[in-house]
């Protein structure tokens, strides 16, 4: 199989879409200390994720009460705070010393020297135990050099969560290993189970990381791919199509009423709110269902995400700590990384607010927790064998050229990733049909076509 290629990715351009967000960026700021860093304040900008937020909550009574280090926060939803990091980090601003940043931009990142390597920082500090952390995941924050560009905050990969209930109801039972085809029956069975009840919810929010997330590991595990190794686009081959055909036809037959509009948030509440009867997603999510609290906690079985010509399709994802180069609070910033990503953390989580909501997905020790593994128990073992049976660099059933399950490790996919599922998205709302919506992204990914073949 053939490695990503070497080339200096292109930096994004980001001056004027900098000088657009800027006023409406202001305000954000939340947490003591004032907006600037330096001195014994530092700035983090993070995704306004629930597991973030709930961080954001304890860093003042604990970690600041600990090491008199401040924290200013600015958070922001994904596609905002994923814009906004790349304009500070590429410019090599300064302004955030920390950032939230994934498994797919951390590499990339590296490569162009807007991360401080934190090998140096993990070396001077035990406690930290970095061999702790998975090894998928540990793997997936190494740049081209061999040295470590993020230390992960929350570690996933992707599968099945249903209601035991319902089907039961329905004298159905599912599969300890489902395929699609498995699935599709089933949400077709219990599609109308209980007053305003779907088969299942699945993505169809337009967005990189929304839509195109899930529907790449369907067409992963159906047998395509979005280049081949040669880096040939292949948006418009029988089985991309097959499986966006499927994807598709499935979540308008028997998926939540605005698909195209929905994304994880969405997708979340449907389930909670008994609005769906089966859901393909995070694995973190969860946590979030089993939490205090849920009305669906108890409720749920989970199984590994589904596939048709592979042994596995769950993807890999962290949210991960990155270290701006130009940060001139390195130390302080080190600092907040480990005490957000260390064991004591998750301890302190678990006491807190359950351990259910326990940021897992990262550390082996997690799982040796007998409160965690008590807690967690209807979904422990399912998301850790995902994350440990994932193949970020082999995930479907030919070479790839880049690395990446449900993204292409490459800059230019941010873009390609949005305007494709913007095609796919249509679709879900029926506004065109899946051969016109592949005809337009097999155009848009021959222009990178262009670009690295014979790289």
């Amino acid at each position: 199989m053939r490695t990503q290629s070497r080339r200096r990715p292109r930096v994004l351009a980001v001056a004027a879409a900098g000088a657009l967000l800027a006023p409406l960026l202001s305000g954000c700021w939340t947490g003591a200390g004032g907006t600037g860093s330096g001195g014994d304040a530092i700035n983090v900008l993070m995704v306004n994720n629930p597991q973030m937020t709930e961080l954001q909550k304890l860093t003042a009574a604990h970690f600041t009460r600990e090491t008199g280090i401040k924290v200013n926060f600015t958070v922001l939803p994904e596609n905002d705070v994923r814009d906004k990091i790349s304009q500070d980090f590429a410019n090599q601003a300064g302004q955030y010393d920390v950032a939230t940043l994934s498994n797919y931009e951390i590499p990339i990142y590296a490569r162009n020297g807007w991360l401080h390597e934190m090998d140096s920082y993990v070396a001077k500090d035990p406690g930290y135990d970095a061999r702790d952390i998975l090894r998928p995941m540990r793997q997936s924050l190494t740049g081209d050099d061999g040295k470590t560009y993020g230390q992960p905050f929350y570690g996933e990969s992707s599968m099945l969560m249903y209601r035991k209930d319902v089907l039961a109801a329905k004298g159905l039972k599912m599969p300890a290993h489902p395929t699609w085809r498995q699935v599709a029956k089933i949400a077709a069975a219990v599609d109308g189970a209980r007053p305003g009840m779907r088969g299942i919810c699945l993505r169809g929010l337009p967005g990189w990381g929304e839509v195109a997330a899930p529907l790449t590991t369907v067409v992963n595990t159906f047998g395509g791919t979005w280049f081949d190794q040669d880096w040939k686009a292949r948006l418009d081959s029988p089985e991309f199509t097959r499986a966006v055909e499927f994807y598709v036809g499935l979540v308008r037959e028997h998926g939540e009423s605005g698909a195209a509009q929905s994304g994880f948030a969405e997708c979340l509440n449907t389930l909670t709110q008994s609005k769906t009867a089966m859901w393909y997603d995070a694995t973190s999510a969860a946590g979030l269902l089993e939490a205090k609290g849920s009305p669906v906690k108890g409720k749920l079985g989970y199984v590994p995400a589904p596939v048709e010509k592979t042994k596995s399709s769950g993807w890999l994802y962290t949210w991960a700590w990155g270290m701006q180069h130009a940060s001139p609070n390195p130390d302080k910033a080190w600092k907040f990384i480990s005490w957000a990503s260390g064991k004591k953390y998750e301890h302190l989580v678990g006491h807190r607010s359950g351990w259910a909501d326990v940021p897992a997905g990262k550390r082996a020790s997690t799982y040796e927790i007998p409160q965690y593994r008590k807690e967690a128990a209807a979904f422990e073992e399912v998301t850790r064998a995902a994350i440990a049976g994932a193949r970020p660099r082999d995930p479907g059933v030919q070479p790839r050229p880049a690395p990446g399950i449900q993204f292409v490790g490459i800059p230019e996919f941010t873009d390609l990733g949005t305007k494709v599922s913007q095609e796919i998205s249509a679709a879900i709302a029926g506004r065109q049909s899946v051969g016109t919506a592949l005809r337009k992204s097999q155009q848009l990914a021959e222009q990178i076509s262009k670009e690295y073949e014979g790289r």
